[in-house]
């Protein structure tokens, strides 16, 4: 990737997307691109003998001339697939490389690159041959959940003690619709004195597309009185489930109900895939939570990479705002 502007490179949106699905995961489909970024996104490509072995879609951000290649803030991960190759060992490897590398080359000029790859691309060294900073990150993951009997035991004792007392009080429903669920995130982040990251008109989209595909559900934890404990929304694939997002109201936080949901999601998630992805956190309070279900650490790798010219710009930025600090 040139790290020239964005304003010489070519940048075509996608077409409407077929309605079968391409390998990889569901944040890297094309009907899931069009729906979190919708005429702002485009990939790379690799053919052999007439089909895709690579692709490597990405997010187009910034105004003209300071454009950025990124993902939405609706996807944990994006990244490339790569076909798997037949042959084994360093002939594999070396071949994953050469697609790798060809992907990066391919990439239009840009200011800056920063996305998540999937748990899936562990393998990122032509991108740092290439001059880009690569850091490991971890999400949690549950694998095997055929087995509720092992499910319920992996969890840790006060997980199992909150989903029965929420199981006295609270029913676990789905027709609530997402506008009642973006209020549910909305005062989570009111709470913290911050706005929801996402609109409700990006929800309804995005709960649109899956909705039309079958590939996710957004559970809520309801009272008697009809009061809404808390909401997530999760997501699927042939691979895995994913938590993608959740809210809960502070005003009724000491109900279990958060707990019950996920316990839930991970229930409907059986259905679907044999994992189930907690899409993140490393922040210390929410991975506590996450690991109390019993879900492994799973690393997956941040790759990003700035232009000298950005780079210095933001070093002179930070620059002025700690002396108007001292100030």
């Amino acid at each position: 990737m040139s790290t020239a502007t964005l304003t010489r490179a070519r940048i075509t949106p996608r077409r409407a997307p077929r309605e079968t699905d391409r390998a990889g995961t569901i944040f890297q489909q094309p009907w899931w691109l069009d729906a979190v970024a919708p005429g702002h996104w485009s990939e790379a490509t690799v053919e052999r003998d007439g089909r895709t072995v690579a692709r490597l879609p990405y997010v187009v951000r910034g105004r003209r001339g300071l454009r950025m290649l990124t993902q939405s803030t609706m996807t944990q991960t994006l990244g490339p697939w790569v076909e798997r190759s037949e042959v084994d060992g360093g002939r594999a490897l070396g071949q994953e490389h050469e697609l790798l590398a060809e992907l990066e080359r391919k990439l239009p000029p840009a200011l800056a690159f920063s996305q998540q790859f999937s748990p899936a691309i562990l393998n990122a060294l032509p991108f740092a041959w290439a001059g880009y900073r690569i850091e490991v990150r971890y999400t949690y993951r549950l694998h095997g959940l055929r087995s509720t009997d092992e499910l319920w035991n992996g969890l840790r004792g006060n997980v199992r003690r909150e989903i029965r007392k929420a199981r006295k009080r609270l029913d676990v429903v789905e027709d609530l619709g997402v506008d009642r669920f973006y209020d549910v995130l909305s005062k989570t982040y009111a709470r913290q004195g911050l706005p929801a990251p996402r609109s409700l008109a990006a929800l309804e989209r995005l709960d649109e597309a899956c909705a039309h595909r079958r590939a996710g559900a957004i559970l809520f934890a309801r009272d008697d009185a009809g009061q809404v404990h808390a909401g997530v929304w999760v997501v699927w694939d042939r691979q895995s489930a994913y938590y993608m997002l959740a809210g809960a109201d502070p005003d009724l936080r000491n109900s279990g109900a958060s707990s019950l949901l996920v316990w839930e999601a991970i229930a409907r998630a059986r259905e679907h895939a044999d994992a189930f992805d907690f899409h993140g956190s490393m922040l210390q309070p929410i991975e506590r939570f996450f690991r109390a279900f019993g879900a492994r650490q799973t690393p997956y790798l941040s790759v990003t990479r700035m232009s000298p010219a950005l780079r210095a710009g933001l070093t002179a930025r930070s620059a002025l705002r700690q002396l108007a600090a001292r100030r």
